[in-house]
């Protein structure tokens, strides 16, 4: 494993500093990896070269670009089982997962590289003189890059929102050169990955700076990179203090920067009467198995339960306790998380009128022991801490007396990933206010179906209200990602030879563009 524990900055490796942090994989000699923490002359190195690099980048054809995101795809799975072994020992992850999660991982770089190549992410908008406004102005807009990207990685997906993730990738697209903050609690992982990256970049002729990838532990080095007035947008997967505190950053700075933080949902899900009544067992291994899934480390997890009141209820409660008493208990990604979620879940027991439903029978310290609980609905709508976070396998069960009561809870939500309805056809008539009322709560509403697993897609929304994101009017997943690196411009009266390739009259890319408010294909004649 040829890892060096140093600072990736552009194509060349760095480590002048004296902090450094030791990592869980050990050498032949059975030393622990040892991380050198950036230091602030060499966060502003990699900031730097970034910033040189882009002008030259930003030019280069889609066709470059995309040629670069698949070749990065190719580098990642050349590492082989190396990669997939360093990365289960550093998250406790199993093989099939990661593998799993590397594929999706190199299937998105080359979904952003068709992306690219097909250019409507450009939304080219043309308006000119018709014979009808022969006085109007010629305008027409296309999205440009914003600049340095600065992108934090996350510790439940290791590769897929991590040094080569959805942040990364939709950056990259854009035109925007990238300094990743690599995750401490997997840090050679990040060096593999990051290194196919330069790797990449390097046979694709891709300008020096393009990349590059800063450890650090110290929460000093991801302020100190946030701070620095090239950087121009921001990334971050994570946790609410952490999205929090770089958003906070960033909005003091002499010209504030975007923050497109995901940090977190409870994902509610909310069960109707009528399919309680068709599927209510059914319903509760599924929702237990998902929340379980991963050991709870989703972010998409399903954290809080709305039932209706009634006999089919005690039937539905019992067999997910069922459940929860079957699983066992599993190894979470960090010992802080780890420490969090048993300091989450003490503090829920804790809440007035909150009761314990159900605990895994096999208990180990070591191990994340699945949990439920249970209140009713005053209970979770006076006591807001029952809608906070617990990441990790547990869920809190809210039973309401009414329709008006799980209403109620609906509208008291905070911002969420995603709000789930279970509901046959006469219970969506029946609570048909309730789609209303979710779809300002969450970027992704769901039907019938559970909140775990995100398709990368064209239309996928992964993202939401505050405190879900800090930018509700975007998504860190899917095709529209790339739209959180650009900004439109719009060029007045220019002639044919300094217009951007994608708003010249014959169209040369053969992009589908809005002309005069009509979209076509065709060149202007």
């Amino acid at each position: 494993m040829t890892i060096s524990g140093s600072n990736l900055i552009g194509y060349s490796r760095s480590a002048k500093g004296n902090e450094q942090f030791s990592g869980v994989i050990k050498d032949e000699a059975g030393n622990a990896w040892s991380f050198f923490e950036a230091t602030p002359e060499e966060i502003d190195e990699a900031i730097s070269k970034a910033n040189t690099a882009f002008p030259l980048y930003k030019k280069l054809s889609y066709i470059q670009r995309a040629l670069f995101l698949e070749r990065i795809a190719d580098e990642i799975m050349a590492i082989g089982p190396e990669l997939i072994h360093a990365t289960m020992q550093e998250s406790n992850l199993p093989e099939a997962r990661l593998l799993g999660e590397r594929d999706r991982t190199t299937n998105q770089l080359r979904f952003f590289a068709k992306i690219l190549r097909d250019g409507s992410w450009l939304r080219a908008i043309i308006d000119t003189p018709t014979p009808e406004s022969p006085a109007k102005a010629d305008i027409r807009q296309v999205q440009i890059p914003l600049g340095v990207a600065a992108v934090w990685g996350a510790s439940n997906f290791p590769f897929a929102f991590s040094v080569a993730g959805g942040d990364t990738v939709s950056a990259l697209a854009a035109g925007c050169p990238v300094v990743h903050k690599a995750h401490p609690a997997h840090p050679v992982t990040c060096e593999l990955i990051g290194s196919a990256i330069i790797k990449a970049a390097k046979e694709t002729g891709m300008p020096d700076g393009v990349f590059s990838l800063l450890h650090g532990k110290n929460y000093q080095t991801g302020l100190q990179i946030v701070r620095h007035p090239l950087v121009k947008a921001v990334a971050f997967t994570g946790s609410f203090q952490g999205g929090k505190a770089l958003f906070d950053e960033a909005n003091k700075r002499e010209i504030p920067i975007p923050v497109y933080a995901e940090m977190g949902s409870v994902n509610p899900v909310f069960i109707l009467p009528g399919i309680l009544k068709e599927q209510g067992t059914t319903l509760a291994k599924s929702l237990a198995a998902s929340n379980l899934l991963g050991v709870g480390q989703f972010c998409t997890n399903p954290g809080v339960v709305v039932l209706p009141g009634g006999e089919l209820t005690p039937a539905f409660i019992n067999d997910y306790k069922s459940a929860i008493e079957a699983a066992t208990g599993g190894v979470m990604l960090t010992e802080n998380i780890h420490r969090s979620f048993n300091k989450g879940t003490k503090e829920l027991s804790e809440q007035q009128d909150v009761e314990l439903l159900a605990k895994s029978g096999q208990q180990d310290e070591k191990l994340a022991t699945p949990q439920a609980y249970i209140a009713s609905a005053e209970a979770f709508l006076s006591q807001p801490e029952l809608s906070e976070e617990v990441f990790g396998p547990s869920s809190i069960h809210n039973t309401t007396k009414n329709k008006n009561e799980m209403l109620e809870i609906a509208r008291s939500l905070k911002g969420q990933l995603t709000a789930t309805i279970w509901g046959n056809e006469a219970d969506l008539k029946e609570y048909s206010e309730l789609k209303d009322i979710l779809q300002d709560k969450a970027g992704r509403l769901i039907l019938n179906a559970m909140p775990t697993g995100v398709e990368v897609n064209y239309s996928m929304v992964h993202g939401g209200p505050f405190p879900a994101t800090t930018n509700s009017t975007t998504t860190s997943v899917g095709s529209t990602a790339i739209y959180r690196f650009t900004r439109p411009v719009c060029f007045q009266g220019f002639p044919q030879s300094d217009l951007p390739e994608a708003l010249q009259d014959s169209n040369p890319f053969g992009i589908l563009r809005q002309i005069n408010g009509q979209f076509t294909t065709a060149a202007i004649a």
